[in-house]
């Protein structure tokens, strides 16, 4: 087998041990409620978790999810409507999903269970603002956040102060329910906090309107008087106390890609598996490590996970975190280093673009100079596209972070 197919075989079990169906169907509620099912849900894996959902819950099945174009559903989803929106930045399509949404977990009544299906992603899916503040507004704060190298929970702390879903407000709608609620999580947060995955439209989280306003300024943006007025006025919503269940996370991911790898003969050395901050230079760091172990004589494998960030210089650039690691990653290896590289998004798109990520080897490794100049301009998706380094998986479906593998010692 190639290397390239290994390393990508290796990635792709980790994806699979995160998806709905291996992580969803054996712990949803087996007995029947005295009323229906409401599954709300939203984020990169609601669909294919609304598959699994309307497969084995019992009795009156009936609910609306929300996902990103492209990973909709492939199988039978009952009576859960499925809505495909835009994903990093909001649209008409999200704001009617969160709208839609919002107001079916109203009808919920007393005797009715309510199934929270909730991914990655879901923050930019699901919206419904504040009134008073437009979608275009929501969806400019959301843009300039995210290409600001802001870290995910605090944009996510933001959001949940600006909506009338986030935050536990979606869970506080439904309240008519009582506590036969239940949360399935499947996280793309470092540190697995289910309040943030998603902004937490199910869970309480900590409310502070100041903290929110000064991570807004903080970034750079302009807070008005009236932004200013509009979130101080917010109030925490009264979110039903009910079980909580992250069912997938990077571990998940980390921990099955690391026993295939093991099965293909490698020696695995984890590296970190919720690592963060800046790609590029992660990838430096990352560079000098594998060097260290080829000098030892060692054939190895170095898997990693987390979730980096990159700060947007051009914003007309291409690549996103998974390229930018590897960039950073080769561009501090000699050219005849024994080292191959794969780093991918687990939900089968880095960034923006329609790669899950990219690459390397001896046979396509751009130079140092190279990979600087496309560090410089944000340009790591052409450089990768120029070497053949580009991977392509298509949607997965999940969502649980990125898993990075770099491939050590002579004769790969």
């Amino acid at each position: 087998m190639l290397l390239r197919d290994e390393l990508l075989s290796i990635f792709m079990a980790g994806v699979e041990a995160a998806s709905a169906p291996a992580a969803l169907a054996g712990v949803l509620p087996r007995d029947t409620p005295q009323g229906r099912t409401l599954v709300l849900g939203c984020g990169k894996a609601a669909a294919a978790m609304a598959e699994v959902a309307a497969q084995h819950l019992p009795g009156e099945v009936t609910g609306c999810v929300v996902t990103r174009f492209g990973h909709g559903a492939r199988g039978d989803t009952g009576g859960i409507t499925v809505i495909e929106a835009s994903h990093p930045v909001p649209d008409a399509a999200s704001l009617a999903a969160g709208q839609r949404i919002r107001e079916l977990a109203a009808t919920a009544r007393k005797g009715d269970r309510v199934v929270f299906l909730i991914s990655g992603g879901g923050s930019s899916l699901l919206i419904d603002p504040l009134p008073g503040l437009t979608l275009e507004r929501k969806a400019q704060i959301n843009g300039h956040l995210v290409r600001s190298g802001v870290p995910i929970a605090d944009i996510n702390f933001v959001r949940s102060h600006l909506s009338q879903v986030k935050g536990g407000r979606l869970a506080a709608a439904a309240g008519a329910a009582g506590d036969d609620m239940h949360s399935f999580i499947i996280s793309d947060v470092v540190g697995d906090d289910p309040a943030v995955v998603a902004s937490g439209p199910s869970l309480a989280s900590m409310f502070d309107p100041a903290r929110a306003l000064a991570i807004l300024e903080s970034s750079g943006w302009p807070v008005d008087d009236a932004l200013r007025a509009l979130v101080m006025a917010g109030q925490a919503p009264v979110v039903p106390n009910h079980p909580v269940h992250v069912i997938a996370n990077a571990l998940t991911a980390l921990h099955a890609a690391t026993a295939f790898a093991r099965q293909k003969g490698w020696e695995v050395i984890r590296i970190g598996d919720d690592l963060g901050g800046d790609a590029a230079s992660v990838g430096r760091d990352h560079a000098a490590l594998a060097l260290e172990h080829a000098a030892a004589g060692r054939r190895c494998l170095l898997i990693s996970g987390g979730e980096l960030t990159v700060t947007v210089r051009n914003r007309d650039g291409r690549g996103g975190p998974n390229l930018e690691y590897l960039s950073g990653l080769m561009a501090a290896l000699p050219q005849d280093a024994p080292v191959a590289a794969l780093a991918c998004d687990s939900d089968g798109i880095d960034g923006s673009e329609d790669n899950a990520g990219g690459f390397f080897d001896h046979t396509s490794r751009a130079t140092p100079d190279a990979c600087e100049a496309a560090l410089a301009a944000n340009r790591s998706y052409d450089l990768f596209a120029q070497i053949g380094g580009l991977i392509m998986t298509g949607p997965t479906r999940t969502n649980v972070n990125d898993i990075r593998l770099i491939a050590v010692g002579e004769h790969l």
